[in-house]
């Protein structure tokens, strides 16, 4: 399991369409991936659990991977959140 923080800087946070590109990427990977905000974690595969968490910017969150390609998970979801959603 490997676990990284980070904080969201987009201007709409994790909303509409930047989740729609965040759980795209997710869905790339064999890994079980949460994303934990607070006491929350939510499967991050899910755009309803994803927008559950209310993220907004400037919101800092957990990216969490368990599987055979964690790392490269983790590291393709928060250079995502890093690069602001912009492909």
């Amino acid at each position: 399991m490997i676990n990284r923080e980070v904080t969201i800087n987009n201007q709409v946070g994790l909303h509409a369409r930047p989740a729609t590109f965040f759980i795209q990427k997710a869905n790339e990977f064999k890994s079980v991936i949460w994303i934990e905000k607070e006491d929350r974690r939510v499967n991050a595969k899910s755009l309803l659990g994803v927008l559950s968490l209310g993220i907004v910017k400037g919101t800092t969150v957990n990216i969490i991977a368990d599987g055979a390609d964690e790392t490269e998970a983790v590291e393709t979801l928060t250079d995502l959140i890093d690069k602001e959603f912009a492909e």
